[in-house]
């Protein structure tokens, strides 16, 4: 029998109860989160599609590591089986837990990076952004062309432009550009991957005038999957084995474990071989997130994130995890609503420019749509576009993104089908009545990451 649909690999042990709240309460909701999602009580939310990011389901194996937590304070057991994990999978020397991400950006981008630096990305996505200029460098993004196409379904739209690379280098000095940052998924363009041919080249670029190359790993194993199924090389690898090569060509990686290993909190900071910059990272992560061998995590943290690690590479479940966002794209081109295709690994950003465009994008129609879906269904997603992007630093004029995006980021082994039909039954009925949608401006923002603090209103 041919299977119509790539079915969920594992059976449900616990569930959740989830609610809807009536139209009626979500416009009042969203009125008094100022209309910025994030401000939303959970409770408050149907289908939540903020993001990716610690929201996945754990397995039993995961569950029974927390039970198996040590909690030691220094050298704990759990510490070492994630160090060995590590090592394994990535095939770094040097590996230092911490709480998430950003706080590995935090304990590394300083050692590298100062006043009158840059640092150059495939595309940054915000707190790595953040992080970048809090650091006192400035970020620039360096994405292929075919990238800012949402309708253009190349294989690897997330990959860096190495042409523009070099001549950017050759601009501002390579003695000025502290790192170069490959973002794997490329979450800012879609979630989507990047090919190895791609990081060689890279690679050879920032070997040739002496620039570290740092991966951003959140969404590692998502890109091994996509390498395995579109670039011809390594179609007979196994997805630890790719994960392997791709590593091999960058000096270090950050990485939040909350997406590919599965985890609720968990971070990893990777160091190849350079024990002098080890060393320091080990000491920032002492001033900032705990002892080295815990590094902001409990034991049981640890534990969770070892196991995790593996999980995440498991073909089967990657098949599933893609599959899902494939079953939602598949749909949304029946309805004749756009997107970035082809889809990403995490999940399916909605080209809100093209729903909307009759929304300028310092009115923000990603954040619009965001809005829509939450009143029409209870669904909470976020923008990726000029929302997000914010201002310009030198000037404070508000910057325009080279996509208007909002993001279905789709938690790990979480939403059934049903869930899935709901979406997009959503989106059809807000298409049917785009042209009375209105954008947003915003009344008050924070300095830094404004999208998460942010209130806004309709512009009438």
């Amino acid at each position: 029998m041919a299977i119509k649909y790539v079915a969920e690999p594992f059976r449900i042990k616990m569930v959740e109860p989830i609610k809807m709240l009536s139209r009626e309460e979500r416009e009042e909701k969203i009125k008094e989160a100022k209309y910025n999602l994030f401000n939303l009580k959970g409770e408050d939310v149907f289908i939540d599609l903020l993001t990716d990011s610690g929201t996945g389901a754990m397995s039993d194996k995961q569950w029974s590591g927390v039970m198996r937590g040590d909690e030691a304070y220094a050298g704990g057991k759990s510490y070492f089986k994630l160090l060995e994990a590590g090592q394994d999978i990535f095939g770094y020397k040097f590996i230092q837990p911490v709480h998430q991400g950003r706080a590995a950006e935090k304990v590394l981008f300083g050692l590298l990076m100062g006043s009158g630096k840059y640092a150059i990305s495939n595309m940054f996505f915000d707190t790595t952004r953040a992080h970048v200029e809090l650091a006192g460098a400035r970020a620039i993004d360096c994405v292929v062309e075919e990238a800012k196409d949402p309708t253009l379904r190349a294989p690897f739209k997330g990959n860096m432009d190495v042409e523009k690379l070099e001549k950017l280098i050759n601009e501002y000095g390579k003695e000025n550009i502290a790192l170069v940052v490959m973002t794997i998924t490329n979450n800012s363009a879609g979630g989507q991957p990047v090919s190895v041919q791609n990081m060689r080249d890279v690679s050879a670029v920032c070997k040739k005038y002496g620039i570290p190359l740092c991966i951003d790993a959140a969404r590692y194993a998502e890109n091994a999957f996509f390498v395995k199924q579109r670039e011809e090389e390594f179609k007979d690898w196994a997805i630890k084995d790719i994960v392997r090569e791709m590593f091999s060509y960058a000096d270090m990686f950050t990485m939040s474990a909350k997406k590919d290993a599965i985890v609720n909190m968990g971070g990893l900071v990777g160091i190849k071989e350079d024990e002098e910059l080890y060393q320091k990272v080990k000491g920032n992560t002492i001033s900032f997130e705990g002892f080295t061998t815990y590094g902001g995590l409990s034991g049981r943290d640890l534990e969770a994130l070892a196991v995790g690690l593996y999980e995440g590479l498991d073909e089967d479940y990657l098949r599933y995890r893609i599959g899902q966002l494939e079953y939602i794209a598949a749909k949304l081109d029946e309805a004749g609503i756009a997107y970035q295709a082809p889809v990403g690994g995490h999940g399916v950003f909605i080209d809100a420019k093209a729903m909307f465009p009759h929304i300028p994008y310092n009115e923000f129609p990603g954040q619009a749509l965001a809005v829509e879906l939450y009143k029409e269904a209870g669904i909470r997603t976020c923008d990726i576009g000029s929302y997000m992007l914010g201002n310009d630093p030198d000037t404070g004029e508000q910057l325009q993104a080279e996509f208007e995006f909002t993001r279905l980021a789709v938690p790990r082994r979480v939403y059934t089908q049903a869930h899935l039909d709901i979406v997009v039954d959503a989106l059809i009925a807000i298409k049917e009545r785009a042209s009375e949608v209105k954008g947003y401006r915003i009344t008050w923002e924070p300095p830094v990451l404004r999208h998460f603090q942010a209130h806004l209103e309709p512009v009438e």
